[in-house]
């Protein structure tokens, strides 16, 4: 099993609010991953609640295997949802265990 997570920090919002409703269409878009992306096993997003952090949402994902998270990758239904991540992205931060 492979163990995919990665911690987002977004651009500045105008508001809070638009912040907060930025987060939530990305979640809902990740989450919804896991009906749409075969080799996808499972798909967790966490907004950040302390504002200490700097990262503002994580992603924990599984897969099956590595070739698993490439083929995830570059599957349609991602692209489209890290487009929109992409938009607000100012950093990435990532990382693939094997448990």
């Amino acid at each position: 099993m492979v163990k995919h997570i990665v911690m987002f920090k977004l651009v500045a919002f105008d508001t809070p609010e638009a912040k907060a409703a930025k987060l939530a269409e990305i979640k809902t878009g990740l989450e919804a991953l896991v009906d749409k992306i075969e080799v996808l096993k499972s798909m967790k997003v966490g907004i950040n609640a302390n504002p200490a952090e700097i990262y503002d949402f994580v992603l924990v994902s599984e897969f099956e295997k590595m070739e698993d998270v490439e083929v995830y990758a570059k599957h349609p239904e991602h692209v489209a949802v890290a487009q929109v991540i992409g938009a607000v992205k100012d950093s990435r931060a990532g990382v693939d265990f094997i448990v």
